[in-house]
């Protein structure tokens, strides 16, 4: 499988995972194949975050990762989305939650491409389902169960 990804850097911080490290937690959480997905991830600092969680969600606050799913009929190639993640709220969470940035880093991507494949956390059942899923391809990774407190 080929993923061609577009990671954009628009924010101030130097603690960006490299491309192949993004591309490698990409993989990981997809579950369905394909042949050659499309995938863009927008690191942005908090007003730019804040912006746009005001603008399409309502809420007038940083988040730490905004999921934008494409219209995939619209297309002619694979495409989940656009992933928004700010870089900020990825340093600041990360050491609050005594987590390394790269593995957090790593939840938040996964996190983010389990929301553009269609799963959610809006019932008790939907979080107990995405946050199992996150947790197993989290370990599949080497990387501990974020929600452990």
């Amino acid at each position: 499988m080929a993923i061609i990804l577009d990671l954009q850097n628009e924010s101030a911080a130097t603690s960006v995972p490299a491309a192949r490290q993004v591309q490698q937690w990409l993989k990981a959480a997809l579950q369905a194949d394909y042949a050659r997905l499309e995938q863009t991830i927008r690191v942005v600092d908090e007003p730019e975050s804040r912006s746009l969680n005001r603008q399409f969600r309502d809420r007038d606050s940083a988040t730490n990762v905004l999921a934008f799913p494409a219209d995939s009929e619209l297309l002619d190639y694979d495409c989940l989305g656009d992933l928004v993640i700010c870089a900020p709220l990825v340093v600041t969470e990360a050491m609050a939650q005594g987590r390394s940035l790269d593995a957090h880093w790593a939840h938040l991507v996964i996190h983010g491409m389990l929301h553009l494949q269609g799963y959610d956390h809006h019932t008790e059942a939907q979080a107990a389902r995405m946050e199992a899923l996150e947790v197993e391809i989290l370990d599949t990774l080497g990387y501990t169960n974020p929600y452990n407190d």
